[in-house]
């Protein structure tokens, strides 16, 4: 710390699972908005985070709440002895490829993430992904900004393209990958960014504090946490334990499985990617005429588009309305990550066929729960968002809307016609 540095933790523990929920406001046409106007931005998360906290004092959790430099964190922790645990265990889905990367992958003293840590944290994964579906649900009535599930671009008004994101992609990664803030470490990303921000931005803000808000207004911890000398002062007496809601979270599992998001995720896992040597005679053979352009485009130029959520989410929905198993729009996309396109280090400590996974799973849970209505599934929006790569490439996307909609409403989700859309509502 005395030499400016950013301090952070493993979310690995060994005697505890880490949960932990990220809200921030995210620009992707002026990225320091959150820093150069951060009263307004942390009043348009007001309904999401009081969304969360709503439903955290209905399960009986009460997490530490952390205030960063364009959001919020709730952490709490599971005791590896404890009955949730145990459950949250018996939820797990590991991927071979998964597990072998985390055999490989020691930490500092060269122990490895334990079996049942690494299983657990696959079913903390699925929970939270319902609470987040249960926090968009109720914030989204309430907030200016669209809530998305991460960091995913929306149509822009005269501020840009902005989102409130509720960001839950650590699930998605290994579990010895992933960090969360400490309180009170300074906070540097503006600095890390500054040649998106530009330098004349970056040196006239001033520093900014990792701190825990605990009942203080969020106005009042976004003044404190600008000056050094009150932030030492909140440190001699505020608490930031980690709170153990073992007990808590039997709440939330329970609510979970009894869940239509439960429901699809077996559904879901119904299903495997095709082996890597099958590939060749079937994720390659996929027939690009029948995708929309520019999700045909996204497909054929992997790097970087498939490492942008929001293309991600661009292909699942088009393969969806081409009746897709969602499992193996996950293999599809896994057979991108694996294949060499130029990634580099890229996939170094991350496993392909679990992001793939995640994603997929994610985006097509959305959808089938009714919590993705595809209001944004459309040329206008997606040109908007960035994602009309060139003239009219998005110009048959309401056919697909209208066709996933139609699957949905007649539940022939993932069944033939396959690769062809459906007929006209009228005629079903």
């Amino acid at each position: 710390m005395n030499h400016g540095a950013e301090l952070n933790r493993s979310l690995w523990d060994h005697e505890a699972l880490i949960a932990h929920l990220d809200i921030e406001y995210v620009n992707f046409d002026r990225p320091a908005h959150p820093y150069l106007a951060a009263e307004q931005v942390f009043e348009w998360q007001r309904p999401v985070v009081s969304a969360l906290k709503g439903l955290c004092r209905g399960f009986r959790l009460s997490p530490l709440h952390l205030l960063t430099g364009r959001g919020h964190h709730f952490v709490w922790k599971i005791s590896t002895a404890s009955p949730a645990f145990a459950k949250l265990k018996a939820l797990g889905r590991i991927s071979a490829s998964l597990h072998r990367l985390y055999a490989g992958t020691p930490g500092p003293a060269g122990e490895i993430v334990a079996p049942e840590i690494r299983t657990a944290f696959s079913g903390l994964g699925l929970v939270m992904e319902f609470l987040a579906h249960r926090v968009k649900a109720e914030a989204a009535k309430h907030c200016q900004l669209p809530v998305e599930m991460g960091a995913i671009e929306a149509g822009g008004e005269e501020r840009g393209r902005e989102v409130i994101a509720l960001d839950i992609t650590e699930y998605g990664d290994p579990l010895c990958s992933r960090v969360i803030r400490v309180p009170f470490s300074i906070y540097l990303k503006p600095w890390q960014q500054r040649g998106e921000l530009g330098d004349e931005t970056v040196s006239h803000l001033p520093p900014m504090f990792v701190i825990p808000l605990d009942e203080m207004e969020v106005n009042e911890g976004i003044r404190i946490r600008r000056h050094a000398k009150e932030v030492q002062r909140l440190a001699a007496g505020a608490s930031t334990t980690i709170p153990d809601a073992s007990r808590a979270m039997n709440l939330l599992i329970k609510a979970y499985l009894g869940s239509p998001l439960a429901r699809f995720h077996e559904w879901f896992y119904t299903q495997e990617h095709d082996a890597d040597a099958l590939w060749p005679e079937t994720y390659d053979l996929t027939p690009m005429d029948a995708l929309p352009a520019c999700a045909r485009h996204i497909l054929e130029h992997p790097n970087d588009l498939l490492l942008r959520p929001s293309c991600v989410r661009m292909v699942v929905r088009s393969m969806l309305a081409l009746g897709w198993h969602p499992r193996h729009i996950a293999g599809l996309l896994r057979s991108k990550y694996e294949r060499d396109h130029g990634w580099g280090d890229q996939w170094q400590g991350y496993d392909p066929a679990t992001r793939a996974d995640f994603y997929a799973r994610v985006f097509a849970g959305e959808f089938v729960t009714g919590l993705d209505g595809l209001v944004d599934f459309n040329g206008t929006s997606a040109g908007e968002e960035g994602l009309c790569f060139f003239a009219d490439s998005t110009a048959d996307l309401d056919r697909f809307r209208d066709s996933l909609l139609n699957r949905r409403k007649y539940e022939r989700l993932a069944s033939r016609p396959f690769n062809g859309l459906f007929l006209p509502d009228e005629h079903l």
